[in-house]
């Protein structure tokens, strides 16, 4: 009997262990383009945190949104803004949300090294991506008679990525109307070695890939409405001339998650070093009072989102602020 009573004490303990660091884990998912920030700031806060975890998965903004509208994770990695239908659903799972938006991304579209490109219109990219393209544009000259007649093999975002709504809201006009014959993965590394590997490739995915392997991919200038060309860079984002790719990505922090002081502490340990780490992994940092006004917006508590549950496409880091700056 003594011996049970022991066996009971010693399985309470392991569940209170087992309870505790389970507790004590950070869980997010969500966006590809976003995880190598999120991925910078977890392995620095877990340096100084060394008795609490952070997981971070990537599913996609669109898979991630699934399970954070679910409940199942205290922070969404997003490469667009949550949309309305995502709303609709973590309303009704009781899941209120914090929008913090952490950084710009320049979308940005790469060819093989080889090939003779140097820039690309928006029109072309839609002639090339959009439904009615398929089974017809499929060599570069089927796009423009001036590109090179060679066949047009596309690797791009899949279904659930957020890259891929904006992109082709960007490009085609409607979020996700694209033709389906390409190589999709959500996997931005996947894509990179696609391009790389394939003399005639077109691709895209966020800045952050596009800087960390140009010695395997060309990025390609993009002009929109008739403008000059315009190369992805940090500079053409805060001058706001790199359009319309250009973006803000977020992270989404659960209200109730919130509560949680490992929660509460990775997230304002994000904000806090969100500028050095943003661009240690080449994005473009937000200007510091946006980080204040996350860490002022989970201070007090504000849900929501100032995006109205839609892409914007074309919006610079000054409209962005504006919009944070509406309290």
């Amino acid at each position: 009997m003594q011996k049970f009573g022991v066996s009971l004490l010693a399985a309470a303990a392991l569940f209170t262990i087992a309870g505790a660091a389970q507790a004590q884990t950070v869980r997010i998912d969500g966006s590809s383009t976003v995880f190598p920030v999120t991925e910078a700031v977890a392995e620095e806060f877990q340096k100084a945190n060394r008795n609490l975890k952070v997981t971070v998965g990537i599913s996609g903004t669109g898979g991630g949104f699934k399970k954070f509208c679910r409940g199942e994770t205290d922070i969404q990695n997003a490469s667009r803004p949550i949309l309305a239908g995502e709303m609709k659903d973590c309303k009704a799972a009781g899941v209120q949300f914090i929008e913090l938006p952490v950084a710009f991304d320049a979308l940005t579209v790469v060819v093989h090294k080889n090939n003779p490109l140097n820039e690309i219109s928006i029109d072309d990219l839609k002639k090339m991506w959009e439904p009615a393209a398929q089974g017809k544009v499929m060599r570069w000259r089927d796009a423009n008679p001036a590109f090179p007649d060679a066949p047009l093999q596309l690797f791009g975002a899949g279904a659930d990525s957020g890259t891929f709504d904006y992109f082709t809201e960007a490009v085609t006009g409607k979020s996700k109307s694209s033709r389906g014959d390409f190589t999709a993965s959500e996997d931005d590394n996947v894509i990179v070695q696609g391009v790389s590997r394939a003399t005639n490739a077109l691709g895209f995915f966020g800045y952050a890939y596009y800087e960390e392997n140009k010695d395997k991919v060309k990025g390609l200038a993009i002009s929109w409405k008739g403008g000059k060309a315009v190369s992805p860079s940090a500079a053409n984002v805060l001058n706001g001339s790199y359009q319309p790719l250009s973006r803000p990505i977020f992270i989404y922090v659960n209200a109730k998650s919130l509560a949680k002081p490992e929660v509460k502490a990775f997230a304002d340990f994000y904000m806090r070093n969100a500028t050095k780490l943003v661009s240690e992994v080449k994005y473009v940092p937000l200007p510091p009072k946006a980080y204040e006004y996350n860490l002022a917006a989970m201070q007090k508590g504000r849900v929501g989102t100032k995006m109205g549950g839609e892409n914007k496409v074309g919006l610079t880091v000054e409209q962005l602020m504006s919009l944070e700056a509406k309290e």
